[in-house]
């Protein structure tokens, strides 16, 4: 086996549980102890697995193996097209997994027949704690559902405002553009620190990033996001599933997060795998 990658065993039972039972030893002496947080982050290919098959039964194993607190999905489809059986992924996996939802289009199209619910694409935040707040930012994008397409803002950057035992976070999810050009990531990079430097009070403010942003980590234009956050190091790749080659996936946290341990989940429910992480949450 690589060394750029880990048993599910490992992942979750010694690793993962291990880090998140330690958590309260961080605490400054006399201080309140932090508050853990396990997160993820996956790119649910749209319900299909590396075999192209859709099965949303596979996904919600996937995701329910992680045994996370909140979870980023990329490539939610709301009602979209047969590939995804018009389905509502988001409500469906937040129904399954006993979460609140935020879905954040990128894409709302009319509906096919008059009268049908419209045609969605983009992503979501489930969440086992209450979502107090959510807003969809715009970013520049490259649309693909436009022949001749121009970069321009669009949305699809998802925001979510979360109390989690008493703290308050943000939490935000993103799918950066796919294409060889890192032009519009870049231009994308840039709108999201501005974004997230615009919603913070305070540099110890307790923010969150979660996505694909289809850039390994040290690419130029990924470097300016790495000014404010820090990005959880799981030791393996996350893409393409079956055997992953790069590491396009990520879970940033700000300052006043600090990253206890990382891993990824080594599943074919999706053409990518995904990464999570366990966090402890400064109180002050």
């Amino acid at each position: 086996m690589s060394k750029h990658r880990r048993t599910p065993q490992v992942l979750l039972a010694a690793g993962l549980l291990g880090g998140l039972a330690a958590a309260p030893q961080a605490q400054a002496a006399g201080g309140p102890p932090p508050v853990p947080l396990r997160i993820a982050t996956y790119n649910i290919h749209a319900g299909s697995g590396m075999d192209n098959v859709f099965d949303l039964d596979r996904q919600e194993a996937a995701l329910r193996a992680l045994h996370a607190d909140v979870i980023g999905l990329q490539e939610v489809d709301v009602h979209w097209d047969a590939r995804s059986q018009n389905r509502d992924l988001a409500e469906e996996l937040a129904d399954r997994l006993g979460m609140q939802v935020s879905f954040a289009p990128i894409y709302s199209l009319d509906p096919v027949e008059e009268g049908g619910p419209r045609r969605e694409y983009g992503v979501a935040i489930l969440s086992r704690y209450p979502v107090r707040g959510a807003v969809n930012h715009e970013i520049t994008r490259l649309s693909t559902q436009n022949p001749n397409p121009v970069p321009a803002p669009a949305p699809g950057f998802g925001e979510v405002e979360l109390k989690v035992r008493g703290v308050p976070v943000q939490v935000f999810v993103t799918h950066l553009d796919y294409r060889p050009d890192p032009s519009v990531r870049a231009a994308q990079v840039a709108d999201t620190r501005r974004i997230m430097a615009g919603e913070r009070t305070s540099p110890k403010d307790r923010q969150i990033l979660l996505g694909d942003f289809n850039a390994e980590p040290g690419a130029p234009e990924l470097a300016p996001l790495w000014k404010e956050l820090t990005p959880a190091d799981p030791g393996a790749y996350t893409f393409p599933a079956a055997d992953p080659v790069k590491r396009i996936d990520y879970v940033a946290v700000g300052e006043g997060v600090r990253v206890r341990d990382a891993a990824v989940a080594e599943t074919l429910a999706s053409d990518h795998r995904p990464v999570v992480a366990d966090l402890s949450l400064n109180r002050s």
